[in-house]
């Protein structure tokens, strides 16, 4: 055997002693999506359950069922606390049932993508890993695959570092790979990668999608938010040429535009004729694109998303979506009746990176309305925190139309939001925007 294969061999063991070697007291980095190792959630769950562990803070972003159905099930988060850096249908249920039962369901810690490596292993000291990633190769590394983002830098600093190998995973290039040296311990799981379902496209996804399209040239660079709204957009790039790829989430949509020769990355300034992303979501044939593909690159969140970074690739365009846009122009994305509902995730990094970028454009977009038509998402007051502030924003779009608010005054934005928001609710807007001395 090979000094790799023989270090293999040794940590080696079943999902049952691996889940052991976390005690009580630990702070657990668990991975983010796809990449959360369903063995090992389950094995830690099962120990949890018979009381064999406590006091174990599990930090995350963006849970799936397999967490859901393991650490994250309502029952152990006494002993298992989930602690959330981006809400998703997961938490908001446990939040809610906390709030019935009188007790904390969830706790959530606020921070921006890019933050977020520094964030686990520096502000809040993160001890263990668990991941899943795909088999060694050659030279002893396995690749974290769909999911560099925050895993890449547990991996240096974390005190136990835990591993699910699953054949399913893709091996991809670029920095996203750890030493078997580096880790405690190793098991063993050959199951299908979790897939994303398709967003359902509503009129106004493909009107905003062929409104956006519009303000994209040949030869931009793009980041794309997840859900229904960006994937319109990339369905209506096809006639595009010559663009790049820029992004902290690569979806099936960003895909397509690879598979159709309409990203080439042949004229991106920073990293040319690469895709770069820090992790994928998606469908079985996204994951096989991934695999062993020269054209991608997967890097940790913290280059993706700095800002610097990203303003580096001329002519960058992120697209991202908000839920509120008030009338001076700041927007809340993550919060909603009252409650978080998301988080801001990178929204604030791309909106920064691209519009320091040279020719840059960083576009917000919504639907005008919501509630099917009965709120307005243009409004006087946010409801709920800033997840980009007015001095940021810069493109705005909905179904109406858009408008660029740089070099706009107070009153001139108003003005240009009302404008976009649904017709129904401009003559109140305008009445608050009096009230509130804006026009």
């Amino acid at each position: 055997m090979t000094d790799h294969a023989t270090q293999y061999a040794q940590r080696l063991m079943t999902p049952a002693d691996a889940a052991a070697l976390i005690p009580s007291g630990a702070k657990v980095a668990m991975a983010l999506g796809v990449a959360q190792p369903p063995a090992l959630l389950k094995a830690l769950a099962d120990r949890a359950e018979a009381n064999a562990v406590g006091d174990i803070n599990i930090y995350y972003l963006l849970s799936t069922a397999i967490a859901g159905e393991t650490v994250l099930r309502y029952e152990l988060t006494d002993r298992l606390r989930p602690h959330s850096l981006f809400h998703g249908a997961i938490e908001r249920k446990l939040e809610a049932r906390g709030i019935e039962e009188g007790r904390q369901g969830v706790w959530f810690v606020p921070t921006g993508f890019q933050q977020t490596p520094n964030v686990l292993t520096r502000a809040i000291g993160v001890d263990t890993l668990l991941a899943t990633v795909s088999p060694m190769d050659a030279d002893g590394y396995f690749s974290f695959g769909t999911n560099t983002d925050y895993a890449l830098a547990a991996s240096k600093t974390a005190e136990r570092v835990v591993l699910e190998v699953n054949p399913h995973m893709p091996r991809v290039f670029g920095d996203c790979r750890v030493h078997v040296s580096q880790v405690t311990a190793l098991v063993e799981h050959a199951a299908p990668l979790l897939e994303s379902g398709k967003a359902a496209q509503q009129p106004q996804d493909v009107v905003i999608g062929g409104i956006i399209a519009g303000l994209i040239e040949n030869g931009s660079t793009l980041q794309m938010g997840i859900g229904a709204l960006p994937d319109a957009v990339c369905a209506a790039l096809h006639d595009h040429a010559d663009l790049g790829i820029h992004t902290e989430l690569l979806t099936p949509g960003l895909v397509a535009l690879m598979r159709a020769g309409v990203v080439t990355n042949a004229r991106k300034s920073l990293h040319p004729g690469k895709t770069v992303f820090t992790f994928a979501m998606g469908d079985r044939s996204t994951y096989e694109f991934l695999h062993e593909n020269p054209a991608l690159e997967a890097r940790p969140v913290d280059y993706v998303n700095d800002p610097a970074v990203i303003a580096r690739n001329d002519r960058m365009v992120s697209v991202n979506a908000t839920l509120q846009i008030d009338l001076f122009g700041a927007c809340c994305s993550e919060y909603l009746n009252g409650r978080q509902y998301t988080a801001s995730g990178g929204q604030l990094d791309f909106v920064r990176g691209a519009s320091a970028s040279v020719d840059g454009k960083s576009i917000i977009a919504c639907h005008s309305t919501a509630a099917r038509g009965a709120a307005s998402r243009i409004v006087a007051k946010l409801d709920g925190p800033v997840t980009t502030p007015r001095n940021d924003t810069q493109i705005v779009v909905t179904e109406h139309g858009w408008v660029n608010l740089r070099g706009l005054t107070v009153d001139q934005r108003a003005r240009a939001l009302i404008g976009l928001a649904a017709p129904q609710f401009r003559k109140g807007l305008e009445a608050e925007a009096r009230a509130m001395g804006l026009i």
